[in-house]
């Protein structure tokens, strides 16, 4: 991912994008805090176009209706804990 310091980016706006379309998603950053990001279109589209519920995606998983998973869960109260 290719870093832009703000005041870079505002003078190479141009550029900027190209870099986004090319290269792929570009940070600007501001007194050295990331403050955003810019994507292509396509990026963007397809980040958004995702119209599935999480019903609609859980059940287009291949695993949807196999009745033979089984998830062992220990049954006692108390488990071992580590830091």
């Amino acid at each position: 991912m290719g870093t832009w310091q703000m005041q870079e980016a505002k003078a190479k706006l141009s550029e900027l994008v190209k870099s986004a379309q090319s290269e792929g998603p570009q940070k600007i950053t501001l007194h050295g805090h990331s403050v955003a990001v810019v994507i292509s279109q396509s990026m963007y589209e397809r980040l958004t176009n995702n119209q599935l519920t999480l019903t609609a995606f859980m059940q287009s998983s291949p695993f949807f209706g196999i009745e033979e998973t089984i998830f062992e869960r220990e049954q006692t109260l108390t488990r071992d804990f580590e830091l």
